[in-house]
């Protein structure tokens, strides 16, 4: 187990780096410049060339970004261009939040996605089953931010019953955790049917049926956890994604976390906040998705026994 986390974290190094370098490319490449964007349109070249001097940015590109790496490898991320305090600082005090609205979103997904998933594939072609389907297509169907728009002209402008923006109260994480979760609810519970018409068709379960076994202990028991993996592989995808910022979203709702964060910061050219958040997203994405494959071990006795036979041998 040791062996197969350690691995895994060691993959993760080149992945982070390739992402960095391209990320940094892309930040320096691109027109504008950060300097004239901090000081406005109507600064003199002169106060720019020295702004630029003060910030490194007439050094060479590789220079820059090997020295960005030794000094992220120290903890040091730099200080934000717009806002001239430390980027840790900043992600610490975002992260939070769309920590908050992650466990929200995926929570409301998992307890209506899987239940939902379980009972339209037991009534395969039911009533139930026909609009389960229907509403995971439209769910898939809406974008985000359409949602979202409809969510905020509803509840909070015409009956006035939810907040339409900020993170004042638990009540302004209802609509958010709603438009993150919808498209995860239509895939979970398509992939639990899909999964589960699945294994209620292997010839152990029509055994266990045959025996006389309960239904509701064949279904849970040995249906159920047979079927768990690739929703489990969905769950930790889609948290990983949501954890790394969550930006269409956030932007809708004016919710100050790590999406609205990183659009602010491609639009300020901030090249050091936008490196550590993505990075900082990378690196959380792949430590939910290493989660995730050790969770499989506990769930696949398939699993937990090669690991048993490899520790052995």
């Amino acid at each position: 187990m040791i062996r197969f986390i350690g691995r895994r974290l060691l993959l993760m190094v080149p992945v982070i780096l390739g992402m960095s370098f391209i990320l940094f490319a892309i930040m320096n490449l691109t027109p504008g410049d950060p300097a004239r964007l901090i000081l406005g349109e109507g600064a003199t070249q002169a106060d720019v060339d020295q702004l630029r001097e003060e910030m490194g940015l007439n050094e060479n590109f590789f220079v820059r970004y090997v020295q960005y790496i030794i000094n992220a490898l120290h903890g040091d991320f730099g200080k934000s261009y717009r806002t001239r305090i430390p980027v840790s600082s900043e992600l610490l005090a975002r992260f939070p939040t769309t920590l908050k609205l992650a466990f929200g979103g995926m929570f409301l997904a998992v307890i209506v996605g899987i239940p939902v998933g379980i009972i339209s594939a037991i009534r395969q072609y039911s009533f139930i089953d026909n609009v389960s389907m229907i509403t995971a297509l439209l769910l898939t169907s809406i974008p985000v931010f359409w949602l979202g728009l409809l969510l905020i002209l509803l509840f909070s402008l015409r009956l006035d019953i939810l907040p339409a923006t900020g993170i004042d109260t638990w009540r302004n994480y209802i609509m958010p955790s709603f438009v993150l979760a919808a498209s995860t609810m239509a895939m979970l519970i398509r992939m639990t049917r899909s999964t589960m018409l699945e294994v209620i068709r292997q010839d152990y379960i029509r055994t266990a049926k045959a025996k006389g076994a309960d239904p509701k202990r064949v279904v849970m028991k040995h249906a159920l956890r047979n079927a768990l993996l690739p929703v489990v592989t969905l769950i930790g995808m889609n948290f990983g994604i949501q954890l790394g910022g969550t930006v269409i979203t956030e932007s809708v709702f004016a919710i100050p976390g790590l999406g609205n964060l990183m659009i602010t910061s491609v639009r300020m050219k901030d090249t050091p906040m936008l490196m550590a958040s993505v990075l900082f997203s990378a690196l959380v994405a792949g430590l939910v998705n290493l989660a995730v494959d050790v969770f499989y071990i506990f769930i696949d006795p398939r699993l937990k026994s090669t690991f048993v036979r490899t520790r052995r041998a």
